[in-house]
């Protein structure tokens, strides 16, 4: 034993930098150990109804299109989260939410969540009309197929076609999922028209204030059919007739009240992905932890460790 240890003192920078090798070479090799932990896993939805076409908010000084800037906001979330962060993209339309994939970890699929989120636009809808609390009931059904908790930021303009009243307006008493959802408002807070496109998303004019099918907050039945587009949809024919459209911040807020939600302003800034990265860990997954760091120290460290006893002759002296 007491040739071990003298033998170790005698070859100790040796052994310290053999044993820095080896946390290097572990750094490099092997940086990740499979854990089990608390993750941040969101669901993010965004509204693909016409309304979300409206053009009343700035981006980079730029007038731009409520899609437009949902897709904004999206991509900077997650440029702005951790490795170690999932995401599910998905769409609301009519009544009802359609998933585009399932939960991927932000830093080894970065490119085809961003391209998924380019993509988003209001063909991506199935049918007409808007109705926001039926899309929160069908977003409970999601939520079970994503088999794993999860915080959904819904990116909304609150328009909802036909209007809600006492005849059609949806109980939501039972919705559980209350606490998960976060309603990011998106657009203005004074009405401007709607823009409407025809099936090859070329601009012919502005939604109608008494179009038949009434639902410039959604795509229109007749959409789906694209015989009914020739030459083009039914427009507004004057400034006067214009079916005009804001955020219904109000509507979001009691929405988000009646199921024990949350809403906050979709803007531009700081505050906003402050706020989407303060919320609490929704999952808890078997995900890659990143030892890199560790090893790194370790052996930094252990090199340092190497300069000791040099270190320590040099301070005997002085006292």
């Amino acid at each position: 034993m007491k040739k071990t240890i003298a033998l170790l003192k005698e070859h100790h920078e040796t052994v310290l930098l053999a044993s820095a090798l080896l946390f290097l070479l572990l750094a490099l090799l092997k940086p990740q150990v499979q854990l089990k932990q608390e993750v941040h896993n969101y669901l993010m939805l965004a509204d693909v109804s016409q309304s979300m076409n409206a053009e009343d908010v700035k981006l980079n000084g730029q007038t731009v299109s409520r899609m437009a800037y949902t897709r904004h906001l999206m991509k900077k979330v997650v440029e702005t989260s951790p490795c170690g962060t999932y995401f599910s993209v998905g769409v609301f339309a009519a009544e009802n939410v359609a998933l585009l994939f399932t939960p991927m970890e932000v830093c080894a699929n970065y490119d085809v969540i961003m391209d998924s989120i380019d993509h988003l636009e209001w063909r991506m809808a199935w049918r007409g009309n808007s109705r926001l609390s039926f899309g929160v009931k069908a977003a409970a059904s999601v939520f079970d197929y994503l088999n794993a908790p999860a915080q959904m930021l819904f990116f909304t303009d609150g328009e909802e076609a036909p209007k809600v009243n006492a005849i059609n307006k949806l109980d939501l008493s039972d919705v559980q999922i209350g606490k998960n959802i976060v309603f990011v408002g998106v657009g203005g807070h004074q009405p401007v028209p709607v823009p409407r496109y025809n099936s090859s998303n070329k601009w012919v004019g502005f939604w109608s204030a008494d179009t038949k099918e009434n639902s410039a907050g959604a795509v229109g039945v007749e959409y789906n059919d694209t015989s009914k587009d020739e030459p083009d949809p039914i427009v507004a024919s004057a400034e006067f007739d214009r079916y005009l459209s804001q955020q219904d911040s109000d509507y979001l807020k009691s929405l988000a009240q009646e199921i024990h939600g949350s809403y906050i302003e979709g803007e531009d800034k700081v505050d906003f992905y402050r706020y989407v990265q303060a919320q609490k860990p929704a999952a808890s997954f078997t995900a890659p932890y990143n030892m890199r760091w560790f090893y790194l120290s370790i052996a930094g460290l252990l090199v340092l460790l190497t300069f000791l006893p040099n270190a320590m002759m040099r301070w005997r002296p002085m006292n």
